[in-house]
């Protein structure tokens, strides 16, 4: 997936739709940057690899 492929599908978008796919994109661009212990944090979440839990095996009762 590239920049150009995204542009390519918004030039697809009808323009009624514009409107919702704007305040979307928009939810992925941080307002401000990340203080020093959330970039730790985050890069500390991308390195961990600890096992997960698929939701059929949590018994939800």
């Amino acid at each position: 997936m590239s920049r150009e492929t995204i542009k390519n599908l918004i030039d697809m978008i009808d323009e009624k739709d514009i409107d919702t796919i704007y305040k979307v994109i928009l939810k992925f661009i941080p307002e401000v940057s990340p203080v020093p212990d959330e970039i730790e944090a985050i890069a500390e979440a991308k390195a961990d690899r600890s096992a997960t839990i698929l939701h059929e095996d949590i018994h939800w009762d």
